[in-house]
């Protein structure tokens, strides 16, 4: 088998990484040094108005010292008092400043005792909101789809999938890289930082209760392993790989995938088609861009359809599957339909209802 290339970031990663990560999408308005220091201009300002307060009743503190209340008195005397009980060097005697530390003063250190106690507090239960999250987010996965690399295969499928209907909730990225995982998690996906061969990782994605696995890894050696892996801890689930090598194709449908898709040779044959027609090199590009324009979508024959032939149906049927047969447009037991049949066409199609159960779209008049 043949090892085309080499990947090194997942060889960086799996010198580096010691323990797989999940990684949900974040929702921080600010960076944390920014609400940090968002936190001490707060404190600042309660401590800057409590001198203000202080040094402008003067007159009602006695101090122990000199008799004389300054400003540096004042600040002396606020800092001590927001952040400790005081010392009792400098008191408030008269009644106009005895009534000032209890309705101002007072309520300012709670403020800045909570600010201060505040951004301890947050810090502390981040982990624990982090892991609450988590579990709800495991608790409410069901039939989600994991993509296992996110490069541009990975990201092209995504956006294949996303323009027929499922949403961001339902997919979870696995890839060795964390700025990778970073990148997905800017992007409102959910991203597992580790090596896809190992099946803790695949695990932490909640694979075993995974309905569709897309495997798209930079290396074909490592997506045998993977799919080996996945089909190990799934096996009812759907499992699409990309191959570099075409030769190396087979051994991925050994090792349990479905479908296999020679990435270098389907764009080589979509080059050369481009040169014996670029109008039929057009239409093939269209067809494999789901969401709009001409689309190759897979629908159950519907009730009117059963026991008409194939050329009788609305859109253009090209092939009909039938059990595990996939019989052509001109093959003799291709017509009539049966209800139990799934049914290939080309349809014109652009964002908005269902086709047939499957497929969220309307079909273009």
């Amino acid at each position: 088998m043949k090892l085309p290339g080499h990947d090194a970031m997942a060889r960086q990663a799996d010198e580096q990484l010691v323990t797989s990560r999940i990684r949900l999408p974040r929702r921080v308005i600010d960076t944390p040094l920014r609400q940090v220091g968002k936190r001490l201009l707060m404190a600042m300002g309660v401590l800057i108005l409590t001198v203000l307060i202080v040094y402008i009743d003067g007159e009602g503190y006695h101090d122990n010292a000199d008799e004389r209340v300054d400003f540096l008195d004042a600040v002396y005397y606020s800092t001590v008092t927001l952040s400790t009980t005081g010392y009792g060097d400098i008191v408030p005697h008269s009644d106009s400043a005895r009534l000032t530390n209890v309705l101002l003063v007072t309520p300012l250190r709670v403020l800045f005792l909570i600010i201060l106690v505040g951004t301890t507090l947050e810090v502390l239960t981040e982990r624990t909101r982090e892991e609450w999250r988590l579990n709800r987010w495991r608790g409410q996965l069901r039939d989600h789809t994991v993509i296992v690399g996110f490069g541009t295969k990975g990201r092209s499928a995504i956006q294949t999938l996303s323009a027929v209907g499922l949403r961001k909730d339902q997919i979870v990225i696995v890839d060795p890289s964390v700025a990778v995982i970073e990148a997905a998690n800017a992007e409102g996906y959910v991203g597992v930082v580790g090596d896809a061969t190992r099946s803790d990782v695949l695990l932490r994605a909640e694979l075993q209760r995974a309905r569709q696995i897309v495997i798209a890894t930079q290396r074909d050696d490592t997506a045998v392993l993977v799919t080996l892996t996945a089909r190990q801890l799934n096996r009812g689930a759907k499992i699409v790989a990309a191959v570099r090598e075409e030769e190396n194709a087979p051994l991925l449908r050994q090792s349990g995938a479905d479908a296999v898709i020679t990435s270098a040779s389907a764009a080589g044959r979509l080059l050369g088609l481009s040169v014996l027609s670029p109008s039929a090199g057009t239409v093939m590009e269209d067809l494999i861009q789901q969401g709009s324009g001409l689309d190759l979508i897979e629908r159950p024959v519907i009730k009117a359809e059963v026991g008409r032939s194939v050329r009788e149906t609305e859109d253009l049927v090209v092939s009909v599957l039938r059990g595990h047969r996939l019989l052509g447009y001109d093959d003799p037991e291709a017509s009539p339909l049966q209800l139990t049949d799934r049914v290939i066409s080309i349809v014109r199609v652009s964002p908005g209802t269902e086709i047939g159960g499957d497929l969220r779209m309307t079909v273009k008049d």
